[in-house]
């Protein structure tokens, strides 16, 4: 939701100025400066522990975002920072480049461990669309085809390649022209992906397990088992991208285990880097390593500069370290399934909650139009500035109001993540239950949820 404006601010909302915001302001991206103070949301954080961020006017906001699924192990955790001062103070190889990392083959070996199957190599990146990219050029060279088939309403990344497997008009206008031979069929829908795969023209079929911005969309076991039948039978790819449901944010390592499925590509980053050091991985069988990797002089083929840099590979053992030890996994399966029992039970009474849904502590509230017409005028009104108004009115409020950090959907502007660290309480669950049913009750009961809001966007020279 890009905007034109100078210093816009919510009513009662006071946001700190530093000279470092004025040069973030002047030389990064000043629309996204005005888009936070806009939503009373610039503010300074000063320290981050857990599941707590801390500003500097000693502020306390509980964070239910995750930097999108980043901070599965929660923000700083002790232990990473341990294993990162260490390797540091080791003044070892960090990005020697012509050496054999020996951390990054005990990192590849523990993801291939883990993920199970037939996924044996480990090829690293610095972000989930850098693996999504190697992704594409893998599935290409295994299977001499061109053509990729993704889900539509996906999110797999914006560099070139990436987002020439999404369709939201909103990521690709002006970027184009994308990759050519991509083609999207509905999420869940396995007799469009049966007819999309029939021609045999196409090297894979990249999607996400559970479509996070998509909406929060958790498939049948039946659909993802299906998808890859029909990939075997047509030497399509079965290619899963857990960027954001991988590392036990949906229970188990891979959400794949929770359908049962062996894909022959499993892309992996975000809560790999433990928060702290960027890295990525993209998970594959022998055939496709060995396709990519045919001879000595192709090693180096594909590699990145900073793909095996010791910090990340440190970060990413030491994240799977914590994961493992403190049972996160197990945590996020049973903090997840009350946590949305106690949504739907608070929630039941208001029409405009439509749904809540998720697996483990990914979780989603599917809003829709209010009924009473009053405010259905108003939501009306809200639609046509930006689809996205209404989601981002009640991020602000739960910010604002109730210092609860979460976002909407960026494919779905109607559905509300919540997504906190896996190292999240009980209590501080209850908290976000109680601070959400105030918000929907406040927008469907009084006229000021609406008007304040649109006062606000009157402020507001181009949205």
């Amino acid at each position: 939701m890009p905007i034109d404006s100078a210093t816009v601010l919510s009513p009662g909302v006071s946001t700190a100025t530093s000279d470092s915001t004025s040069n973030y302001n002047d030389y990064v991206n000043p629309q996204w400066v005005t888009l936070l103070s806009l939503l009373g949301m610039n503010v300074q954080y000063e320290r981050c522990l857990g599941c707590e961020l801390f500003t500097k006017n000693g502020r306390r906001v509980l964070d239910f975002l995750s930097g999108y699924c980043v901070h599965n192990c929660g923000h700083n955790h002790p232990y990473i920072i341990q294993a990162l001062k260490d390797e540091m103070d080791r003044c070892g190889p960090a990005m020697l480049q012509s050496h054999v990392s020996e951390i990054a083959g005990d990192l590849g070996r523990r993801l291939c461990e883990l993920a199970g199957g037939e996924l044996e190599k480990v090829s690293f990146g610095s972000s989930g669309s850098e693996s999504v990219e190697a992704a594409i050029k893998f599935a290409r060279a295994t299977t001499g085809r061109a053509g990729i088939v993704y889900a539509k309403s996906s999110f797999h990344g914006l560099t070139a390649g990436a987002l020439s497997l999404m369709n939201d008009a909103f990521w690709r206008e002006g970027f184009g022209p994308l990759l050519p031979d991509t083609h999207g069929v509905p999420y869940g829908d396995i007799a469009a992906l049966e007819s999309a795969v029939a021609n045999k023209n196409h090297a894979a079929f990249i999607v996400e397990p559970l479509q996070a911005e998509g909406g929060i969309h958790v498939p049948t076991r039946v659909y993802l088992q299906q998808a890859q039948e029909l990939c075997r039978r047509t030497g399509t790819l079965f290619v899963l991208d857990e960027v954001q449901t991988g590392m036990y944010r949906t229970v188990t390592f891979l959400a794949a285990h929770q359908f049962d499925v062996q894909p022959d590509m499993v892309v992996l980053a975000k809560a790999l880097s433990g928060g702290l050091i960027p890295v990525s991985a993209i998970l594959m069988t022998d055939k496709i390593f060995n396709a990519v990797y045919s001879s000595l002089k192709r090693a180096i083929v594909h590699t990145s500069t900073f793909s095996e840099n010791s910090l990340s590979m440190r970060a990413g053992l030491a994240a799977l370290d914590v994961l493992q030890d403190e049972q996160l996994g197990p945590r996020a399966l049973h903090l997840g399934e009350s946590f949305r029992a106690k949504l739907r039970r608070e929630l039941a009474g208001f029409d405009m909650v439509n749904d809540v849904r998720g697996m483990g502590l990914l979780s989603g509230i599917e809003f829709v139009p209010p009924k009473k017409l009053a405010f259905r005028v108003l939501y009306e009104a809200f639609h046509k500035i930006h689809p996205a108004m209404f989601g981002q009115i009640v991020v602000m409020r739960m910010f604002r109001e109730k210092s609860i950090l979460t976002q909407i959907c960026g494919n779905n502007f109607m559905v509300l993540k919540a997504a906190p660290p896996l190292t999240i309480t009980s209590e501080q669950l209850d908290e976000f239950v109680v601070a959400i049913r105030d918000v929907v009750e406040m927008a469907q009961t009084s006229l000021t949820f609406w008007t304040e809001a649109l006062a606000i966007v009157r402020r507001v020279v181009n949205i």
